[in-house]
């Protein structure tokens, strides 16, 4: 039986913010392939959304279906309160699109490859190279811009090509696998542009299939697979999900541990480590709860951690078959 996260019921009265991008029943098959079975989603203005799985689990074919790139078997999507099917043209008007594979043409240099960008969005001379001076600046490419986009680094390349993607102004930005191949700091850099985006008010679709990326940057998350959407939630939802979590008490006096023991009576004993597990969610209730009754007893931990399942667990968990992992990451408190 698949994970999934409740909705939380709302007051009439405290309306769900604006959809950006909602889709109904979404299917697509290629030949006898089924690759989308049937996905609902609604993300809201403003926001980032990040779709997880597996190699063929249907990303990318979403976001080609959403950016009007492919069309869709069966269902109903609408992007800026377009629809993809009947309004592929003012779809196109709103959004901008970063694919796994750079749109950096190596063989002209970045200013030239924002200047075609420009000519595309049909925009004068004098616009175009007004932006395109701004949007290098503003991913510090100016100092590069005369040089053939051939001899960029790839993460010169990776922010070249989200420049492009904004010459537009798009409201709404897809963002397919954007830090594929790229260093730590490259990534951290590109991390930095997609919050800057947000914090203007731009929505954004991504991609990815770095979990860390998706727990630093999503407001919500999907987990696809099979072609269905497993579970959705924001990233803190999705990790209560998987059971596990708890609390790890450790002594180094066997005084104090036998002590605690009848302190905590929910507790797990390891007598041979002097430690007592205690499940919890690593709420701060929780853990409250826990030291207060230490504290009443006049007992003192020598260390205490804190074990909480995080976006690895959760992935694994919906997308194999092996079942929910065995040991959480812990977090030393």
């Amino acid at each position: 039986m698949p994970l999934s996260v409740m909705p939380t019921s709302s007051l009439a009265d405290d309306p769900q913010p604006p959809a950006a991008i909602s889709a109904v029943g979404l299917r697509k098959s290629y030949n006898d392939t089924l690759v989308l079975d049937g996905i609902d989603l609604r993300i809201p203005a403003g926001s980032v959304f990040a779709l997880l799985g597996p190699n063929g689990a249907g990303k990318t074919t979403t976001v080609k279906i959403l950016s009007t790139l492919i069309s869709a078997d069966e269902g109903q999507a609408q992007v800026a309160g377009h629809d993809i099917a009947t309004s592929p043209q003012a779809v196109r008007a709103t959004i901008g699109v970063t694919g796994q594979f750079s749109a950096v043409d190596g063989l002209i240099t970045g200013e030239e490859n924002m200047l075609l960008m420009a000519d595309l969005h049909h925009l004068s001379r004098d616009e175009g190279r007004r932006i395109a001076a701004e949007l290098l600046a503003r991913f510090d490419l100016t100092d590069a811009a005369k040089k053939p986009a051939s001899t960029y680094s790839g993460g010169m390349k990776r922010r070249l090509d989200i420049a492009m993607t904004l010459v537009g102004d798009p409201r709404i930005i897809f963002l397919d696998e954007p830090t594929t191949g790229l260093d730590p700091r490259s990534r951290h850099n590109t991390w930095n542009i997609i919050r800057e985006l947000v914090a203007d008010g731009v929505t954004v679709l991504l991609t990815t299939q770095h979990l860390d990326e998706a727990d630093e940057l999503a407001d919500r998350i999907a987990v696809l697979n099979d072609g269905r959407i497993a579970a959705e939630g924001s990233p803190g939802e999705l990790k209560r999900l998987v059971p596990g979590g708890h609390v790890r008490l450790r002594f180094t006096d066997p005084a104090a541990y036998r002590s605690a023991a009848p302190a905590l009576p929910d507790a797990i004993r390891d007598d041979e480590a002097l430690s007592l597990q205690i499940p919890s969610d690593g709420s701060q209730r929780e853990l409250r709860t826990i030291l207060d009754r230490l504290d009443s007893a006049g007992i003192e931990a020598d260390e205490l951690t804190v074990h909480t399942p995080d976006l690895d667990d959760v992935f694994f968990a919906l997308t194999s078959t092996s079942g929910i992992p065995d040991q959480p990451k812990e977090t030393a408190r």
